[in-house]
């Protein structure tokens, strides 16, 4: 790893940890939430890596034990508006008490804008290795919680001859790596943005992104075989998700005694059992469809909810309560529902359905077969404290949640010393924004950053 700038752990000395904040972090408990072991900072931290974590070695940290001077020494702060977000963010809405730092979000006009938050990033910057932050989120949707690295243009970074306004970095492009842009309650967002190679999109110039989201507690695939199966003329699929969402293949079959039922990722095999929704004599209704745009290549019909190709999909109206609804012409016997949700890149699947019920009708009543809600599982990123990890090198970006490695991208473009950056913002794209907002923060435990032991 090259690091650019000062080494030292930190410019205030360590003292031990509160007796509050230990057991704060030793009640920390959410699956798979990682709880800092270090009481005090003047331990030699290792990463959370698990059989790894003996292969690197620390380089820089900020355990947040200072005070308000310590952390302007060490990072610098936006001051002013933001034009792609809804706050404008300030160095007051950041703080530092009791070995934490705070992003703040506060309802107030300042900068041109109705609400303020703090976005802030290391005065050194930082060349491959592994970077390490524990954090939890604002309470609040609409609220973007981040952890990332982002090149800043700098003369001696430019190659010789080019033009300031649209310089290139000696090596690579300009960019950005988001190791988590985190929305409340659950959802883990990582990104990568080539800054220097721009594209057109309506109108507009875009960076060219490769992003993967996280909904921890979803997954595209719900299998709801029956021990006990049903005879029905109706089922349906009932959600009250606060967007659209997409609904790439939805399936019933008869009882099969052995239970090997066709995977609902591929489609069902010529020789499979029968699917009762592709009947044609099978009547299919729904909420609605999406109104917004759509690529040139997707289509949404209602006939892609049971094609048998899990590459298209129906996709719901955004407003109000979503529903499918199957009727069939006679009575038929159902052992297994399947249903497919959300879209993929590749091997990474994003845009699930947070909540949802499958019923059948007794011919009197709706009968629930499964349900789920994320809200009622126990993961809120808001409560509990995680720990976002990055492993940059020449070849790869590799991605990690409490220690597991949740992507893995190749290294394009990534070559370049940039600083490492906290910021909470209040958008659009991620849930409602109200007055709830105000008063809520994003806190950090730690930034910690590693490079590999010398063989």
């Amino acid at each position: 790893m090259r690091k650019h700038g000062t080494d030292h752990s930190s410019r205030a000395a360590k003292t031990r940890r509160g007796l509050s904040r230990l057991l704060r972090v030793l009640a920390c408990g959410a699956v798979g939430t990682v709880a800092s072991a270090n009481a005090s900072s003047t331990e030699v931290p290792v990463p959370v890596l698990g059989d790894r974590s003996d292969q690197w070695q620390l380089v820089w940290r900020d355990e947040f034990d200072g005070t308000e001077a310590d952390l302007d020494a060490r990072w610098e702060s936006q001051n002013g508006p933001s034009g792609h977000i809804l706050c404008s963010r300030w160095r007051e809405n950041v703080s530092v008490a009791d070995g934490m730092l705070r992003l703040t979000n506060r309802k107030e006009d300042r900068g041109g804008q109705n609400w303020t938050s703090g976005n802030i990033w290391t005065r050194e910057h930082f060349q491959y290795g592994y970077f390490e932050c524990r954090y939890r989120y604002a309470a609040a949707p609409a609220t973007n919680n981040s952890f990332w690295i982002m090149t800043r243009k700098d003369p001696s970074q430019i190659k010789e001859g080019t033009d300031f306004a649209t310089a290139r970095p000696a090596r690579g492009a300009y960019f950005e790596i988001d190791i988590n842009e985190g929305h409340y309650p659950a959802t883990v967002n990582t990104n990568i943005h080539n800054w220097s190679d721009l594209i057109e999109v309506n109108g507009k110039m875009r960076s060219r992104s490769d992003a993967r989201s996280y909904r921890f507690g979803m997954q595209p695939d719900r299998v709801i075989q029956l021990e006990t199966p049903i005879t029905t003329r109706k089922i349906r699929f009932v959600s009250q998700h606060p967007r659209h969402f997409h609904i790439r293949e939805f399936r019933a079959f008869g009882v099969k005694p052995e239970g090997n039922y066709p995977d609902i990722f591929e489609p069902v095999p010529s020789d499979g059992p029968v699917d009762f929704l592709r009947d044609p004599s099978t009547r299919v209704s729904v909420s609605g469809y999406f109104s917004g745009p759509l690529p040139s290549d997707v289509k949404n019909d209602i006939l892609h909810l049971n094609d048998n190709n899990p590459a298209t999909s129906w996709i719901s109206q955004a407003e109000g309560e979503k529903y499918i609804e199957f009727e069939f012409a006679e009575p038929r016997t159902i052992g297994c529902v399947q249903f497919l949700n959300g879209w993929n890149v590749g091997q990474n699947w994003g845009g699930g359905v947070e909540n949802y019920k499958v019923q059948y009708h007794d011919g009197t009543d709706w009968v629930e077969m499964s349900s789920f809600d994320l809200k009622e599982l126990d993961q809120d990123f808001s409560r509990d404290f995680n720990v976002f990890g990055l492993e940059w090198n020449e070849t790869d970006l590799i991605f990690y949640l409490n220690g597991k490695e949740i992507r893995r991208a190749k290294n394009e473009f990534c070559h370049s010393p940039a600083p490492v950056w906290l910021s909470l913002a209040i958008i659009t794209w991620h849930g409602k924004v109200t007055d709830a907002i105000d008063g809520t923060f994003m806190e950090v435990d730690y930034v910690r950053i590693f490079e590999p032991k010398p063989e």
